[in-house]
């Protein structure tokens, strides 16, 4: 490890320098820019690098995983192609880090976004993580070195298998000994909220909600899914009744625990190693 962050893009078909420009990112980052084309390259930042790798793989998961075995930092965060970062950004994040030292993962809060959390540092165990997304998270790659974790490729946008893949990220990461926590310094905004940009998000349809019933299955288990579910499709009623009725809702979300695509296709991986091995 030479350099104390980076910041970790993951995006597609992007002009990296562009990028780099619109996000303000001034310090050291590794850019993985699914596209036609591998290569890679680099250029100078206003005080570091970005190293790019373009690359003809697909899949989000998987190119947060390559942007973590790339980078050469001690600490780093997570980001995607529509965040704007505070001219600060750097400091705050090593700030943390060095007021935690017992933090492995750092939670940090987004400006011009409702908090889901307290405003003071704190541990976040389940069911807190649930409310984390993916550019707030930041970790010590140490860290993940020593245990393994890293983003499950069955998951995310680009698998056909819906998201979560931050929750089953922060998940592993509670399995494996971390230490996850909130600090609430502001560090970058989200500009477009995502709204009408997501590579998977279709809409409120039976699709979305079987898909989170697998996932959700894949990560907590039977029981706690099934009742997750009911809680799920009670609770945020009023975000997707203009497209689905809570009973549809409910029936899609049980359908899909019911099937785990998700719980087979990581049986089938595990015997295909073992096969292998």
């Amino acid at each position: 490890m030479n350099k104390k962050l980076e910041i970790l893009v993951s995006c597609m078909f992007s002009d990296s320098k562009k990028l780099v420009s619109d996000s303000h990112i001034t310090g050291d980052c590794v850019i993985i820019n699914q596209c036609d084309e591998d290569t890679a390259y680099s250029f100078a930042t206003e005080n570091g690098t970005a190293s790019v790798y373009c690359v003809t793989e697909r899949g989000l998961t998987r190119s947060r995983n390559m942007a973590i075995e790339k980078s050469t930092a001690e600490i780093c965060l997570l980001c995607d192609d529509d965040e704007i970062f505070a001219s600060d950004y750097s400091e705050k994040i090593i700030r943390a880090y060095e007021e935690n030292p017992g933090a492995d993962v750092i939670v940090f809060k987004m400006i011009g976004i409702k908090p889901s959390f307290s405003d003071r540092v704190q541990e976040l165990k389940f069911p807190k993580i649930m409310r984390v997304a993916s550019w707030q998270i930041s970790f010590r790659k140490q860290s993940l070195i020593k245990t393994g974790v890293r983003f499950d490729e069955l998951m995310g946008s680009g698998t056909g298998n819906g998201a979560e893949e931050e929750f089953r990220f922060l998940t592993d990461c509670i399995k494996s000994g971390l230490k996850i926590i909130y600090v609430p310094y502001e560090i970058a905004e989200v500009s477009k909220m995502g709204e009408g940009e997501s590579k998977w998000f279709q809409g409120f349809d039976e699709m979305f909600f079987e898909n989170r019933g697998s996932t959700t299955r894949y990560i907590m288990g039977l029981p706690l899914a099934s009742a997750y579910a009911f809680y799920y499709c009670l609770k945020k009623k009023k975000m997707y009744s203009s497209d689905i009725s809570m009973f549809n809702a409910l029936k899609s979300t049980l359908r899909g625990i019911r099937k785990n695509k998700l719980g087979k296709l990581r049986s089938l991986c595990e015997d295909s190693d073992t096969e292998r091995g």
